[in-house]
């Protein structure tokens, strides 16, 4: 396959060298050498260098783009743009049998150090071919920033990376948009080079997708029944006291979100962190990659100590614990605001057992009120098979409180992405932080929470040592953990036994 257009005065060519095509994972193709002229292409490196870029960073990416191409008058610029979109845009219709549009979708990225895009299939209505050209210098895999193609399931999920493309000077990858071409840019490693490209989106007449595939629900259960023993011999005793309760519930029902610091007692503390040291957790990665990567524990295997500290987070004596902290009714003798009304209607004041506030049942301030309210990230819920039979099932379930929790384990290029086929509902969630000592916010790992249709953060929680995150959310935000890039690996610096951290993640629902 090659293509050639006729020499003119400052015209660009696409030489006659062998192209490389490949349907494996997918189908795309590399054109090495590009265009001919090499002071053409300098000087088109000049002008993208001299354009203002901006940074975009949400879940799914960080790096720098700059505005859209299509209206730039820098004659290099200009000359690509009309090669790309008129000349080549024939052939590539020709040979790939789609009518492609004239529609011009082009920009430059520039991804430095720690940048990355991660992984995703490019599908939005009409994109039919993806484009990228590099103008990178000399360039290695060790400096990452690879093209990474990935492999996909039998209900068409991304499985694991298969194929990467290390970018070059010249060079000119693109492929076929459709339900399968998950890919990634990874991690830029260089200090001192930048990934410079240029790329974009030919359109077409639309593809018909498959219908999406819905991950099995993952289960909900109500606390198992232990008694308040089990908090007197696991937690800090201040968060027991029915004073501070009090004082912590206020907070909360004003915030949605409160850190409680130093949550266990240190021999308890000190004894998970041990137990999660060792190495006797079996770990299995948990994907999909375009959902999430990280490492969950588990659970059947885990050390006895571990198995009692997610059994006190599951135990009714936390339910109870939870309602008196932040005023939500995840307890039968929890008040709720029925009762509230009822009881001031009475000119009473009630409280619960085991410390609860008199007359404080209030429930957190939702978004109208407070912009911290946050809301839920569809990949640790996991996705609802059936949406609509399962709102049947959630009505049911709805009078008695459960929860769902694992044990994860985060690493250098773990992360959890926002995505749209879960239904979201009001939770509580939990976090109890373990082996972060050293572990800095520019390192990643940090959960976000962010409005829907928004990339503005409304709240971060960083991983913290001992510290039990609390953070309630609507059905209006969404949450995710952030990339963790190569800067982690400073931490295992100052901490040689460390190489990331740990957390108890959990669910509660009323």
């Amino acid at each position: 396959m090659t293509y050639r257009r006729e020499e003119r005065p400052g015209a660009i060519f696409i030489p006659t060298e062998a192209i490389a095509l490949d349907v494996d994972p997918f189908l795309h193709c590399v054109i090495p050498n590009f265009i001919q002229s090499q002071d053409f292409l300098e000087g088109l490196h000049k002008e993208l260098l001299s354009l203002d870029f901006h940074e975009k960073y949400n879940d799914l990416y960080k790096f720098q783009q700059s505005d859209d191409l299509k209206n730039r008058k820098e004659p290099h610029i200009s000359a690509l743009r009309k090669l790309m979109f008129e000349d080549f845009r024939a052939w590539l219709s020709k040979v790939s049998g789609i009518d492609l549009e004239p529609t011009i979708d082009m920009s430059c990225a520039k991804y430095e150090f720690t940048d990355a895009l991660l992984c995703h299939d490019d599908e939005l209505e009409g994109r039919r071919i993806a484009f990228i050209l590099y103008l990178v210098p000399s360039w290695d895999r060790d400096l990452g920033g690879t093209l990474d193609l990935y492999d996909t399931d039998e209900h068409l999920q991304p499985k694991q990376i298969v194929k990467s493309l290390i970018p070059s000077w010249n060079k000119l990858v693109f492929f076929e948009v459709s339900p399968v071409s998950f890919h990634q840019v990874s991690e830029v490693l260089s200090e001192e080079t930048s990934r410079l490209s240029i790329s974009g989106w030919f359109y077409g007449p639309s593809l018909t997708r498959p219908p999406t595939y819905f991950e099995p629900p993952i289960p909900r259960n109500p606390h198992i029944p232990q008694d308040h023993e089990i908090l007197y011999e696991w937690i800090n005793p201040a968060y027991l006291e029915m004073d501070y309760q009090m004082q912590i519930q206020e907070e909360f029902e004003e915030r949605s979100e409160i850190l409680l610091k130093e949550f266990l007692k240190p021999e308890k503390f000190a004894k998970v962190c041990e137990a999660l040291e060792k190495g006797d957790v079996e770990w299995k990665s948990h994907g999909p990659p375009n959902k999430r990567f990280y490492e969950k524990a588990e659970e059947n295997n885990l050390p006895d100590v571990l198995k009692e500290c997610m059994g006190l987070f599951r135990s009714e004596a936390l339910f109870l614990l939870l309602s008196n902290l932040t005023g939500l009714k995840l307890h039968f003798l929890a008040p709720s605001e029925d009762d509230e009304i009822e009881e001031k209607g009475e000119g009473e004041t009630a409280s619960a057992a085991a410390g609860t506030e008199e007359g404080t049942s209030q429930r957190p301030s939702g978004p109208e009120n407070n912009q911290m309210a946050a809301g839920s990230h569809s990949q640790e819920n996991g996705e609802q098979a059936d949406p609509e039979a399962q709102e049947d099932e959630a009505k049911k379930e709805s009078s008695v409180p459960m929860c769902q929790g694992e044990l994860r384990r985060w690493k250098t290029g773990h992360y959890t992405l926002v995505h749209d086929n879960t239904k979201t509902e009001f939770a509580l969630d939990l976090f109890l932080y373990c082996g972060c000592e050293g572990w800095e916010p520019e390192y990643g790992g940090f959960t976000s929470y962010i409005a829907k249709g928004e990339d503005e953060e409304l709240l971060i929680v960083n991983p913290e040592n001992n510290s039990l995150a609390l953070v309630y959310r609507d059905r209006e935000t969404l949450r995710f953990v952030k990339h963790i890039n190569h800067r982690s690996l400073e931490q295992s610096k100052a901490f040689p036994n460390r190489s990331g951290f740990w957390d108890f993640a959990f669910i509660y629902y009323e």
